[in-house]
């Protein structure tokens, strides 16, 4: 049997359709103090799913540990509740892990409403990778090799072996008859990133494609465009001084303020060209100055508010 495991901040918009698509699992929800009644759906409509509700926002990483901990399937499938799997996409997950001893984790391909692939598989992050994504490198040579280090889920035409998949659907094998759990220092994105590069020290992480999910990407962040700005560069930064040292910590969190200054700038000139009249270049100015001065560690001044 697997075990999905959903954690739940704000999701009731998208957490009936997810729940409702999957089949034969046993289902876990842990609900970071939600304020949209999600856990009261959870308990009214869907009584066969085992609900951990939380106090207070105790980060994605966490919560999941929660779920793995309470888990009793053979593998576990992390899942996003702003996502959903197509009819039999878990099974083919399950199916792919199970018949391969030397893999520890895989991940489906995640879709876009209209039909288009999101990224969701990626070579290991390492800072050349940070450099073309801040200078937009990585936008503009997207199927480049060279400016696109990264992500890999657009060559990937079947199922490959990769570094990392996204921690919105991610399957897991038991080691030593315990799941593998996140570092806790990380509160929000790059959790799935460190802890894919402990995994990789154990066994193989592979990217299944045949097996699709949708994903409404975004809707299960913080809710604040800069918020989720801020916890993704410091999630980079402490990846990097984990397991690259603090020279590397410190060059990634300059090339992250590199980028955050690069768009600043960029916002500068439209709002004065139009006078301070578009709404849209005030909002993306003072998001990117947010950004840019943001505290160094966000966790302590941040996750207390959400």
């Amino acid at each position: 049997m697997t075990s999905v495991i959903i954690v739940s901040y704000n999701s009731a918009e998208h957490l009936r359709q997810c729940l409702s698509s999957i089949e034969n699992c046993e289902v876990i929800v842990v609900d970071n103090a939600s304020t949209d009644g999600s856990g009261d759906i959870i308990e009214s409509e869907f009584t066969n799913v085992v609900l951990i509700r939380n106090q207070k926002n105790i980060g994605f990483g966490a919560a999941n540990n929660q779920g793995l901990k309470s888990a009793t399937g053979e593998f576990a499938l992390l899942l996003n509740p702003d996502a959903y799997a197509n009819q039999g996409a878990i099974a083919l997950l399950s199916d792919f892990i199970s018949n391969r001893d030397n893999v520890i984790a895989c991940g489906g391909s995640l879709w876009f409403e209209d039909g288009s692939l999101q990224d969701s598989a990626c070579n290991e992050l390492t800072l050349w990778a940070v450099f073309c994504e801040q200078t937009y490198l990585e936008k503009l040579f997207k199927r480049s090799l060279l400016f696109s280090p990264y992500w890999v889920s657009w060559r990937c035409r079947s199922s490959c072996k990769v570094a990392q998949v996204m921690g919105a659907c991610l399957m897991l094998r038991r080691v030593d008859g315990e799941f593998p759990l996140f570092d806790e220092r990380f509160f929000l994105y790059c959790e799935d990133t460190e802890l894919c590069k402990r995994l990789s020290s154990i066994g193989e992480l592979w990217y299944v494609p045949e097996a699709k999910f949708i994903h409404y990407l975004g809707s299960s962040s913080t809710g604040q465009r800069w918020k989720a700005i801020g916890y993704y560069n410091r999630g980079k930064e402490l990846y990097f001084k984990i397991h690259k040292g603090s020279l590397a910590y410190v060059m990634c969190l300059m090339l992250n303020r590199m980028g955050a200054m690069m768009r600043s700038s960029v916002w500068i000139v439209l709002t004065i060209m139009s006078l301070g009249m578009v709404s849209k270049c005030r909002r993306r100015l003072v998001d990117w100055l947010r950004v840019l001065f943001a505290p160094i560690d966000p966790y302590v001044h941040w996750s207390n508010a959400n």
